[in-house]
């Protein structure tokens, strides 16, 4: 399955509160989570100093749960603002300004809350394979409050 098969294949699932659940990943889910970036306050003001172009969040292959092929969250970040979010092939990926890739349980770790993104890549739980650490680093704030962000998109988890 490509990745722009599995994104128009990711379904929608309803919570006992009738809210919608997205599949990670896919492309409903990134646009859930663009929405949620843009009505978080907190993210806005602590990256308005954000100009060091998009991520990729890179999600490692697992064709056990039907990830067949690396897949990509592309994150057009731009002075505190989400301009972009959408789902990329890990050869398109590779064009963001950073790059951080982990395993769909470290990302589903994130999500969770379980696991803070900028300690991951510390503890080589997750791998900052392009960009500038330093920079990641003096926006912690602002990575926290993306994580933030993803716990207000209602997840359906393909593992489970």
């Amino acid at each position: 399955m490509t990745t722009s098969d599995f994104g128009q294949r990711a379904g929608q699932q309803t919570p006992a509160d009738g809210a919608k659940a997205y599949r990670f990943p896919s492309a409903e889910w990134c646009a859930a989570f663009k929405d949620a970036i843009n009505q978080n306050q907190k993210y806005k003001a602590a990256a308005r100093e954000w100009t060091f172009g998009p991520t990729a969040l890179v999600v490692a292959a697992e064709p056990s749960i039907g990830i067949a092929e690396d897949t990509g969250m592309w994150l057009d970040m731009h002075l505190g603002t989400c301009r972009d979010c959408r789902l990329v092939t890990r050869e398109e990926a590779e064009n963001a300004s950073f790059v951080i890739v982990g395993t769909y349980a470290r990302w589903k770790e994130v999500i969770r809350k379980l696991l803070d993104p900028t300690k991951g890549m510390m503890q080589n739980k997750l791998k900052l394979t392009k960009g500038h650490m330093p920079t990641i680093v003096k926006f912690v704030t602002a990575n926290k409050e993306l994580v933030e962000s993803t716990s207000r998109v209602p997840t359906k988890f393909l593992d489970e």
